[in-house]
């Protein structure tokens, strides 16, 4: 093991929804010495089996693993991957932004009420989250529910497959289910975890799925028993690889590997970026997320803000929406532009564009929590409606609904002394100049980068030398503009 350590090299993966992306970085500074990526396939229901190998092509793409030391894997939360006792996938994976289980999360909300949601697992559960889609695979399709033998994350499943373990014809442990293991914050999204006690509740997880269940590792293997990964310490190793592991796409993992815990994207993000207390970001990818760090509890019972752990042992509060940078990559393909050439049209028309307000739901919405709405575009006449006050209103659009879920964060109790805003779309100037004037507040661009890979490095830097490092993250202010109108008349379209 002093040979590995002595390699100073970590890796991060992000196994988001559309790609993976690995980073290889150096431990004691966290300068990227290697980047590889792969892309995922569409859709809200996938075959696991698609980021194991797209997981493989971004080592090999990053150079390999032969001399890192140690990895952790951030992944999407919420996608429900089932396996029955082969180790095998029961059904293609639910992501998040499967919204077929809206119905299920209403049920349940009704058999508990909000309150007793919030003060046993810090969220009210909608479609998104892990439990409620465990419901409707009760109802939905009971022979694959009677399948279960272990529910797990897609970071959970991909730590589990690196480290050799699977169905027995492709790994070499085989499907040693009581080696499934997460973390904090990926668990805190399940809808049956307990961000206070940092304990599973087991009424709810039968309450979602209609079995019982126990932890990987603890108890006796019982077939009536559904599996969950044991919880694993931000600074606790997974696992240390015996042997290597042979990859898809050539790429191996080798003996020696440290694996961390890994954790959620919107933690790995918030750990990437090195936040703190105070420091709340703006994250534009296809969906949106508005997420800080706090030392307290953080409870909403209205369900808009979900108390999720972070990757240290703290509280990662956040709001989730479903239409971010997809709203600017639909109205940009309906003019035909791209985002630059979309940002350059946003530009040529004034805050609040004349009046012009989209409401961006254009696959429905998780906050405010409307699966079933669609898009609506208002205030149109016949100087609105053409291409520069468009492209305005769908940045406009974009940001106001994040706006409202940071007034949400706030209305928690959560401090905003620093707001940084991140994603591929903050990279647009119209996108960090609308920023600052919805927002009504100085606006932090970080460097580009993949923050949520880079906190998943941080984390396996942090396990493999015992102490989280520092790393710093270079970025520009954009001033406070505020233009209050702007957020108003978009509150008066989406009531």
């Amino acid at each position: 093991m002093a040979d590995v350590v002595e390699r100073r090299l970590v890796a991060g993966v992000d196994s988001s929804t559309q790609s993976c992306k690995v980073t290889v970085r150096d431990a004691a500074t966290g300068a990227v010495v290697q980047e590889g990526r792969a892309s995922h396939p569409d859709g809200t229901s996938v075959d696991p089996r698609h980021w194991w190998d797209a997981l493989g092509s971004a080592i090999a793409d990053a150079g390999g693993f032969d001399d890192v030391a140690a990895v952790a894997i951030a992944g999407q939360q919420h996608g429900m991957v089932a396996l029955d006792a082969d180790g095998r996938v029961v059904r293609d994976a639910l992501l998040w932004n499967d919204v077929r289980s809206a119905d299920a999360a209403a049920q349940m909300v009704e058999e508990l009420g909000r309150e007793a949601w919030v003060a046993r697992t810090g969220l009210v559960p909608v479609a998104s989250f892990t439990g409620t889609k465990l419901r409707w695979l009760r109802d939905a399709e009971p022979d694959n529910a009677a399948r279960v033998a272990a529910v797990a994350l897609p970071h959970d499943w991909l730590s589990w497959r690196l480290r050799g373990y699977g169905p027995a014809d492709e790994s070499p442990l085989g499907p040693d289910l009581d080696a499934l293991a997460t973390d904090g914050s990926d668990a805190s999204g399940t809808g049956y975890w307990d961000p206070v006690r940092r304990e599973y509740d087991a009424e709810l997880f039968e309450q979602a799925l209609g079995r019982a269940s126990r932890v990987a590792g603890v108890g006796t293997p019982d077939a009536d028993l559904v599996v969950v990964p044991r919880i694993v310490a931000p600074d606790e190793a997974m696992g240390t690889l015996a042997s290597d592991v042979d990859l898809p796409g050539g790429a191996v993992a080798r003996a020696g590997l440290v694996v961390g815990p890994g954790l959620g994207d919107n933690a790995g993000a918030a750990l990437g970026l090195g936040l703190g207390p105070g420091d709340v970001a703006v994250s534009l990818g296809t969906s949106g997320t508005v997420f800080g760090v706090t030392d307290t509890e953080v409870t909403d019972p209205s369900g808009t803000v979900a108390g999720f752990a972070d990757g240290t042992g703290s509280r990662l509060p956040i709001v989730t929406t479903l239409n971010a940078a997809r709203v600017l990559e639909v109205v940009g393909g309906l003019l035909a532009v791209d985002h630059g050439e979309l940002g350059e049209l946003a530009l040529q028309a004034p805050a609040g564009s004349d009046g012009l307000v989209l409401v961006p739901y254009f696959v429905g919405e998780r906050t405010p929590n409307r699966p079933d709405a669609t898009a609506s575009l208002l205030g149109m006449t016949p100087q609105t409606t053409d291409r520069a006050h468009l492209a305005r209103a769908a940045v406009e659009g974009m940001l106001c609904a994040l706006a409202d879920g940071l007034a949400a964060v706030e209305d928690t109790g959560v401090t905003v002394d620093r707001l940084l805003l991140i994603g591929g779309a903050a990279r647009n100037e119209a996108v960090r100049a609308v920023a600052a004037q919805v927002f009504g507040r100085d606006v932090s661009i970080p460097e580009p980068g993949e923050y949520v890979a880079a906190g998943a490095a941080r984390q396996a830097a942090w396990v493999l030398g015992g102490t989280l490092p520092s790393w710093e993250v270079a970025a520009t202010v954009v001033p406070a503009d505020p233009h209050p109108e702007v957020l108003e008349q978009y509150r008066a379209a989406a009531r």
